[in-house]
């Protein structure tokens, strides 16, 4: 019983990938002294690739100033459907990390190629490569049509505040 005590915390402990607002430039050794970790090298993602775009099929993702509250309704139901196994509504990683700002660190044409186009982002793009890197865990492709790709979206903005 000890022994399957002591597995468990270790597996949570390997599995998890930090939380809150800490910076992703250090690890951490065994001796507890930090070294620096490299970046993404600039050159992974082929020369015309748009990082702040990412890889897929939205090149302009226009959401206006204000919130589509419907959208945003049918996105919350995916999100309880799809995403709140992995995806808090907080900064606070489960197995992925928390949706607090995500719309604010990256533009809806990365998110909605993420949720449509999720192995050919963490494939090309240095943002969702370095993501993984963090939480260990590749996100798994949730097959979401378009619109409800645009709906979680929605829901995200709504999340972090847009009226």
């Amino acid at each position: 019983m000890k022994i399957l005590f002591v597995l468990s915390l270790v597996v949570v402990i390997v599995t998890s990938c930090g939380g809150g607002n800490k910076s992703n430039d250090y690890a951490t050794t065994d001796e507890n002294k930090a070294i620096k970790t490299e970046a993404p090298k600039d050159d992974a993602a082929p020369p015309d690739y748009d990082p702040n775009r990412g890889e897929g099929k939205f090149k302009n993702v226009d959401v206006g100033n204000s919130l589509n509250a419907a959208m945003a309704t049918g996105g919350e139901k995916i999100y309880s459907v799809k995403c709140s196994g992995c995806h808090k509504l907080t900064p606070e990683k489960l197995v992925g990390p928390g949706w607090t700002g995500v719309t604010l660190r990256h533009k809806p044409e990365w998110i909605m190629n993420f949720i449509t186009n999720t192995d050919e982002m963490i494939t090309k793009d240095p943002k969702a490569q370095a993501q993984l890197e963090i939480c260990l865990v590749r996100m798994p492709n949730q097959n979401l049509s378009d619109d409800d790709a645009r709906s979680l979206l929605e829901y995200m903005r709504k999340n972090d505040g847009v009226k």
